[in-house]
């Protein structure tokens, strides 16, 4: 059974701007439309993706939504859910690449991008590690944990020993605050010293303490706090 004929001109109508005009040709709505008519081919996708668009704030809350989040929507199944995350995943991956073909120091608007795009809009607060080496190239990036940061004990031997264990001569520790200011605590910037302090003797560096928000970011070093 094909698609209604109205539903397949339009869909057609979408695809010809797309291609003849790029990415900035469909409005953020048209995209996560197409999207989900990938996974709904039959339906009438465009009163899904407004509702989901005001649900999660916008495209960028959208597509760094967990999946569980997004099946809670009415109308949201398994395969469209996979559908806004599987473009969520392609864009991370490509963000990425800009970030591992170049020393992360001399890209660092390339790192931004790729942290706001993966963190900025999470629910909760996840603290993560970039791993350097001698030559500042990533070469891991680890999520460490989840929730607030208040075991600074922890943190730092689980840092420290995977640093070791992968020979990073260098970190850039990460987190993203829910509220959506970046604005730094009083325990990020002690879980930072404490860090630093322990690597030290190591050799181990820290380069950076990013904070994520959908406010921005700020950064520890920027901001004379380390």
């Amino acid at each position: 059974m094909s698609e209604p004929s109205d539903n397949s001109g339009h869909r057609a109508r979408l695809r010809r701007r797309l291609f003849e005009g790029g990415p900035d040709a469909l409005l953020d709505h048209e995209l996560v439309e197409y999207l989900l008519a990938l996974a709904i081919p039959r339906q009438d996708t465009k009163p899904l993706a407004k509702a989901l668009l005001h649900e999660f704030g916008g495209i960028a809350g959208l597509l760094t939504a967990d999946a569980e989040a997004l099946a809670r929507v009415k109308g949201m199944g398994e395969t469209s859910v996979a559908a806004l995350k599987t473009a969520h995943a392609a864009a991370l991956r490509l963000l990425r690449a800009e970030v591992a073909e170049r020393p992360v120091l001399a890209n660092w608007q390339a790192l931004l991008d790729y942290l706001r795009a993966d963190m900025a809009h999470h629910a909760i607060e996840r603290f993560r590690v970039l791993h350097l080496n001698s030559k500042n190239m990533l070469i891991r990036d680890e999520l460490m944990g989840e929730g607030t940061i208040d075991e600074a004990a922890v943190y730092v031997r689980e840092v420290i020993r995977r640093a070791i264990e992968l020979g990073s001569a260098a970190l850039i520790l990460v987190h993203n605050h829910p509220s959506g200011d970046p604005s730094p605590s009083r325990a990020d910037i002690e879980i930072t010293r404490q860090i630093m302090a322990a690597g030290k003797g190591l050799g181990i560096g820290v380069h950076d303490h990013i904070i994520m928000g959908r406010d921005g970011h700020a950064s520890l070093r920027g901001q004379g706090l380390i």
